[in-house]
């Protein structure tokens, strides 16, 4: 199924330059969102996978759904203040300054297989921080995926070390 035409780009948001991606009209595409749950099912059936692990905040949309697709936990990675337990957290920079994520100390045991989910992949830096926090807890990253990269912002290369999938590419 070609996905990219179920995207809508919006010029100028949030603010003037950006050509944002909005996934809305692929999700309330129910066959289209269905076909991407079934699509990722189906990559990592046969992996072993023992937990999903979603970027806030539209990882967990993905992630969520992916996760009861395949009837395992799903793991929450907050913006920093969000988890109310006791977390790590993983600083990653911003164009403007410098934010945070955070995942609850006991969220995965050592070994744990994860895939990590997030619906773009733009400067890579949310997933860099998230990756660093998975390891941190010893769990073992079989693959980062996303729905939409865009290749100009060059994400993947604060990826590096780390299997990459993406449905969706663009180059703006």
């Amino acid at each position: 199924m070609d996905l990219a035409p179920l995207i809508r780009n919006v010029p100028d948001f949030p603010k003037p330059g950006i050509q944002f991606k909005d996934i809305t009209t692929l999700l309330k595409n129910a066959r289209a969102f269905q076909y991407v749950i079934d699509t990722w099912k189906c990559r990592y059936l046969e992996q072993n996978i023992q937990a999903i692990v979603g970027a806030d905040a539209r990882g967990f949309i993905f992630g969520g759904a992916l996760a009861y697709a395949m009837h395992l936990p799903f793991i929450p990675v907050r913006k920093r203040g969000k988890l109310p337990a006791k977390t790590i957290n993983g600083n990653f920079e911003l164009e403007y300054g410098v934010d945070s994520v955070e995942i609850h100390v006991d969220a995965l045991a050592p070994g744990q297989r994860v895939v990590l989910i997030d619906d773009l992949l733009a400067t890579g830096g949310t997933m860099a921080a998230t990756a660093a926090l998975v390891k941190s807890l010893g769990a073992e990253i079989v693959e980062v995926s996303f729905l939409i990269e865009l290749t100009a912002l060059k994400g993947r290369e604060k990826l590096a070390g780390l299997p990459v999938h993406s449905f969706i590419t663009f180059e703006e």
